[in-house]
């Protein structure tokens, strides 16, 4: 890199969806979410810790889609920054003028080498922070944006994209027989990722996460599903995971998007952290448990949007052959 850009962490995320309402009851009312703001056809939320104005952005849409995913830089002389490096790579970012994303400054959105569409943005409206507003505490109690997770056609050439051009550093990777990287989970906040990268038909999302204070709110969050009658939106867990040793929970809401409710991990801060490496077949390595996976886990996750159209992107087939991992415990 040329210019140092400082990519402070994963932000937010706009998930199109298909009836708003629908979907405040399941975020706000069930995980427990606040609402910072509403206008026609967008819900903008947080957790109770986030002092930023959204960290989920919900828009209403005829059909369930990825709108962007957003990264926080540390000035806003990067963004141009960005934007240079972006054009004379051929990626054809586009500008995003302040408030057109509401209480949000001036953004960079670009789709990335795989076709992730990203956003990039420096400034943010502050709003209180309810982390002491124990009487507002709700559902799964989810304190913040912790990271997202994205199936790829090509996740070694998603990983030089990302630790080349953007600093992402590498926590955790899962390797197959013959070497070839299966996923990876890269770090710019000092924790296990901010984005992890796994083989499969992509670009598509395979899940956002949340962060939650311990485990004991995900087994609330299972016992508030289940009271309203939406046990069957829990698609995998509770569990830990070998990989970044968190305790998780997978959900799907109303349209099908995956959301992973997570706690647990581990610091990354340290200069000479050296990345763990995990076998494709190590039955710890998704569920330290030993439990597998269901299939859908492996198969489905949402499709993105254009960011200069809208229009969906197309899936191209993993360069990796596609099987679930095979354990023998």
């Amino acid at each position: 890199m040329s210019e140092e850009v400082n990519v402070i962490r994963v932000a937010h995320v706009e998930l199109r969806v298909k009836d708003l309402e629908r979907s405040q009851e399941f975020y706000v009312d069930k995980l427990g979410l606040i609402e910072t703001a509403r206008e026609e056809g967008r819900l903008y939320l947080r957790g109770l810790e986030e002092r930023v104005h959204h960290s989920l952005v919900l828009v209403a849409s005829e059909r369930p889609e990825v709108g962007h995913i957003a990264y926080r830089v540390e000035k806003p002389e990067h963004l141009d920054i960005l934007e240079s490096r972006f054009r004379k790579q051929g990626l054809s970012p586009v500008w995003v003028e302040a408030g057109e994303e509401r209480g949000q400054g001036r953004a960079l959105r670009v789709q990335d080498p795989l076709g992730l569409p990203l956003e990039f943005f420096c400034e943010m409206e502050a709003v209180p922070r309810m982390l002491q507003r124990y009487d507002m505490y709700r559902g799964a109690r989810i304190m913040r944006i912790d990271h997202v997770n994205c199936m790829v056609s090509d996740v070694q050439k998603g990983y030089d994209w990302y630790t080349g051009e953007l600093g992402f550093s590498c926590s955790e990777y899962t390797e197959t027989d013959d070497g070839g990287l299966w996923a990876s989970w890269l770090f710019r906040k000092p924790n296990v990722h901010d984005l992890a990268l796994m083989n499969g038909r992509g670009p598509r999302l395979h899940h956002v996460g949340f962060w939650v204070p311990e485990p004991l709110s995900i087994l609330h969050a299972c016992d508030v599903l289940a009271a309203t009658g939406d046990a069957g939106k829990i698609e995998r867990g509770p569990g830990r995971h070998g990989l970044s040793n968190a305790f998780f929970l997978y959900l799907r809401d109303p349209d099908g998007h995956r959301v992973e409710l997570y706690t647990g991990d581990y610091l990354t801060a340290d200069p000479d952290w050296k990345p763990i490496r995990w076998h494709i077949n190590d039955p710890r390595r998704q569920t330290f448990w030993g439990q597998a996976a269901p299939d859908s886990w492996f198969q489905e996750a949402t499709p993105v949007s254009s960011v200069r159209d809208g229009k969906t992107i197309p899936l191209e087939e993993p360069v990796l052959s596609q099987h679930k991992p095979q354990f023998l415990i």
